[in-house]
């Protein structure tokens, strides 16, 4: 009965000792630069429709432009990254309480943002886009007033709605979506009148649903550059990323990446 009694014993101190081990790792669980480990990556939070920034394809592989920037970077700077779906309107909140390290996906820098994260150096430019159907009588932003508006919540599309003089204080009701895909079949099924998407997006969207007839206004809503999130502490980190930046875009390797994914 002693044997059998120590055999437990010995058992239960080694499985204490795995889950302490976890535990840890869990809490370390911020890569450290210098070190290239799965286990201490770097969590990229991402909203995995937008596409052609990130996103899920047809053969659920996440694939997309700020994917391959982020691993390009990732591998040249010697630090490991893995990337986690979250709810687009919680992201400054899963960066700041540290269920995520960056947001790298499409995110457009506002003075707003800029109150709650720090930005890496801008690496792509982009305009928000005004669409409607080929058969819609508004031709004008200004044939937007008393109709129906949708685009996608917490983004800087609305922050370029409320910026455009006379707009949204004259719709007839904005709708707010989760993701970008749900802003565009509200506009196919009739649902609303018009929406505002980020060109990129909107381009690829566009081009991948070439028979639906879309038609983008000429009047636009305005630039805003797309640069990397992170909390305003992780300095160093911020520092590579610009680094990485620098480097690919000297070598010819961003425009290698950018003609993948946004030639229109």
């Amino acid at each position: 009965m002693r044997s059998q009694k120590m055999v437990k014993s010995m058992v239960m101190l080694i499985i204490l000792g795995l889950m302490l081990s976890a535990c840890q790792k869990q809490e370390n669980g911020v890569q450290k630069e210098g070190e290239n480990t799965s286990q201490n990556a770097y969590v990229i939070g991402l909203d995995d429709t937008f596409a052609p920034m990130g996103f899920v394809d047809e053969n659920g592989e996440l694939v997309g432009f700020d994917i391959d920037l982020a691993k390009e970077i990732a591998s040249r700077k010697n630090f490991d990254i893995r990337f986690q779906s979250i709810d687009w309107a919680m992201k400054e909140t899963e960066l700041n309480t540290k269920n995520i390290d960056m947001i790298w996906n499409g995110y457009s820098i506002s003075e707003e943002r800029k109150e709650k994260v720090a930005f890496s150096n801008p690496y792509f430019e982009d305009k928000q886009l005004v669409i409607t159907m080929q058969d819609s009588p508004i031709s004008a932003i200004e044939d937007i007033k008393g109709k129906k508006l949708a685009l996608q919540a917490e983004s800087t599309a609305l922050d370029a709605v409320k910026n455009y003089t006379g707009l949204f204080e004259n719709l007839g009701e904005l709708i707010e979506y989760p993701s970008n895909n749900e802003v565009f079949q509200d506009l196919q099924t009739g649902r609303c009148d018009v929406i505002v998407v980020d060109e990129a997006l909107g381009r690829y969207y566009m081009k991948k649903n070439s028979d639906i007839a879309f038609r983008v206004l000429e009047q636009d809503l305005g630039s805003e550059f797309m640069a990397v999130g992170l909390r305003k502490e992780d300095t160093e980190l911020c520092e590579l990323i610009n680094q990485g930046l620098e480097e690919i875009k000297a070598d010819g390797t961003y425009d290698k990446i950018k003609a993948k994914w946004l030639a229109q």
